[in-house]
């Protein structure tokens, strides 16, 4: 038996989140407590986590023999700085023993990602890929972007590295196959085609404008181009256009020819075009003044499908391999891996991380890692390296900059040191209808974009500011008191308003037990004017910075991005009240009684004019369900 104070390990979410702790070395201590965990370990390949004082994890690591790794930590002596470091904070240690060594890979990277530990190479920035997805479960296949979980019966392609990128691909697959983009819904209730027919980007299957065998076979041709096939997806539609002219079908031989030309256009805007491979995914490293880039590029269907660069976090002294290693093993946690991957550095482990990649892939072919030496996978590698270089000297000298502005706010605050995380707080409504609290994240690295939240704000007070600031501060303060990862903890926040706006939240942070967070409050002044705002502090008169301060247009810029948040998703808010359907807000109206009505009536509208005699012949629509629903339009 294995000692060790740990929940069942099967449950992840029982895991102790990682945090930052204040640090205290006692490395003797720790190293006894890992000798007598060393006693009863198994020779056996698992994953082990080291566990400080206040049951944060410190590291999660892999091993092919848990003693034998466990050995090295026991020894006491020859360890880097680093893990003297992790040594002399253990207070316990916790063990999962796997089948294979691939098996405990996979587990490293799944820990890692969910409690991201202080001293763990961390991805960082987690966001999901956008796909396209064709959805072959509707007699009238649909074209679309998608993001998160996947459902059956739609093909999905992908990833591509952003949103632009799939946005671009949209439109050329609307010029070259017509494909509908509309939701089921709007499609069910077309009476007469929309402006896409019009102008040549969709074949109009919701008024039969095109038969069902034909508009098929352009599906067939979008998944045909999507897999790579486009070679002789052209040859076929020059053949087609050249028999159309020779009938002198010359509208038919113009649309065609148009479809070729969209197709090609994919392939001359191309910089980078693979011709030994068709689906691929490249990962180039490059390190310099102490930070990590990996740029990674995404090929399928022999194009570039775009490229996305990633900063992960690292302790120093972490070798290449390692950082290397374990941020691919996080990458392919959200989605499955491409049967190849080219890198820009030899792994040591790469039997081992293509044995965990195969078991991610699905079933699917055997995953290859491979370094290039040559030809025209090493000229691509070379390229995503070039990025690498470039984008981490760009990083590098905004990094600075902003490191120094970051100083001038420190000082000018009066905080103990530079802010690592600044908070920004503001709220958008309409006469309190759809309100919305929003706050924005900025620090070294710019604007953390994937630490922004949003609150729908629940109750508006009638339009009134001040209690919607409280309500909002009061959730954030909560789930503060409930968070122990240090590192999501602000150094500054600032609040959009003047000194009413600061004394409410002063005044929440103090019943939530808050006292170790600068909170300012930032105003626009008395005349409106950008570079007339005023800072308000408590226990201090309003005051304003010099016009050409860098702090001033510093905060300018944190107070814009705060309000660009926050109105956007007002504005995204109000639109699906405006699109809300009636039937929605009736009790006993689901999924398939809403369609059912819809299907009968066209529209909410025809609903409420239908007497109950009618509402109760519809499917699955009950007599008292069609009562209620009459009383209902009856008593708008």
């Amino acid at each position: 038996m294995v000692k060790a104070n740990k929940p069942k390990t099967d449950d992840l979410s029982a895991l102790p989140k990682a945090a930052t702790p204040e640090v205290r070395l006692d490395l003797k201590t720790g190293i006894e407590i890992i000798q007598e965990y060393h006693k009863d370990l198994p020779n056996k390949p698992g994953v082990y986590r080291m566990i400080g004082e206040s049951g944060q994890i410190l590291y999660v690591g892999k091993a092919k023999s848990l003693k034998k790794r466990v050995a090295t930590y026991a020894r006491g002596a020859a360890h880097t700085n680093q893990l003297t470091r992790i040594l002399g904070q253990v207070k316990s240690m916790e063990f999962t023993i796997t089948h294979t060594e691939a098996e405990a890979l996979l587990l490293e990277a799944n820990l890692i990602r969910r409690l991201k530990p202080r001293y763990n190479v961390l991805m960082r920035d987690d966001k999901s890929f956008p796909f396209i997805a064709i959805g072959l479960n509707h007699p009238s296949p649909y074209l679309a972007k998608h993001r998160g979980p996947r459902s059956k019966g739609i093909d999905y392609f992908g990833p591509f590295a952003s949103g632009m990128a799939v946005n671009h691909s949209l439109t050329i697959l609307q010029k070259a196959f017509m494909l509908r983009t509309c939701s089921d819904a709007e499609f069910e209730n077309r009476s007469r085609p929309c402006m896409l027919y019009q102008i040549k980007r969709c074949a109009g299957p919701c008024v039969d404008a095109i038969n069902p065998h034909d508009y098929r076979e352009l599906v067939d041709g979008a998944r045909l181009f999507l897999r790579g096939k486009t070679n002789a997806l052209q040859d076929d539609l020059a053949q087609q256009m050249s028999e159309a002219a020779k009938v002198l079908d010359y509208e038919k031989a113009a649309i065609l020819r148009d479809r070729i030309k969209a197709l090609a256009s994919i392939r001359n805007s191309q910089s980078l075009n693979p011709q030994s491979f068709t689906d691929a995914d490249v990962f180039a490293m490059h390190q310099e003044g102490g930070e990590t880039c990996i740029e990674v590029f995404f090929f399928r269907a022999a194009q570039n499908w775009g490229n996305r660069a990633y900063f992960p976090r690292s302790e120093k002294g972490t070798s290449e391999n390692d950082i290397l290693e374990s941020f691919i093993g996080q990458f392919y946690q959200s989605h499955p891996p491409p049967d190849l991957i080219l890198l820009s550095h030899e792994l040591e482990n790469t039997q081992v991380l293509e044995d965990a990649l195969t078991m991610l892939n699905g079933g699917g072919a055997r995953v290859n890692l491979i370094n290039p030496k040559r030809g025209d996978k090493k000229d691509i590698v070379d390229f995503a390296m070039n990025n690498a270089k470039q984008t981490l000297g760009r990083r590098l000298s905004t990094s600075a900059t902003i490191g120094k502005i970051l100083d001038q706010v420190g000082e000018r605050f009066g905080l103990e040191k530079r802010p690592e995380r600044i908070e920004v707080y503001d709220n958008s409504h309409i006469q309190g209808t759809n309100a919305v609290g929003a706050m924005i994240v900025a620090g070294p690295d710019g604007f953390m974009k994937n630490q922004y939240r949003k609150w729908s704000i629940k109750d508006a007070g009638g339009g009134d500011d001040f209690a919607m600031m409280r309500e909002v501060l009061t959730r954030r303060f909560t789930r503060l008191n409930e968070e122990s990862d240090e590192s999501l903890h602000p150094d500054l926040m600032i609040i959009d308003g003047g000194q009413q706006q600061l004394a409410v939240v002063l005044d929440a942070a103090k019943e939530m037990g808050i006292d170790d967070i600068k909170i300012i409050a930032m105003s626009k002044g008395v005349d409106r004017n950008a570079g007339r705002e005023e800072f308000h502090e408590f226990g201090k008169a309003p005051y304003r910075l010099e016009q050409k301060d860098p702090v001033l247009y510093y905060l300018q810029r944190l107070r814009d991005e705060s309000h660009r948040f926050v109105i956007g998703a007002h504005r995204q808010k109000r639109g699906k009240e405006l699109v809300k359907n009636p039937l929605d807000s009736i009790e006993g109206i689901g999924p398939l009684r809403k369609k059912s009505l819809m299907a009968r009536f066209g529209s909410a509208k025809g609903v409420a004019s239908a007497s109950v005699k009618e509402l109760s012949e519809t499917p699955h629509i009950s007599q008292d369900l069609a009562i209620r629903i009459h009383a209902h339009f009856q008593s708008e």
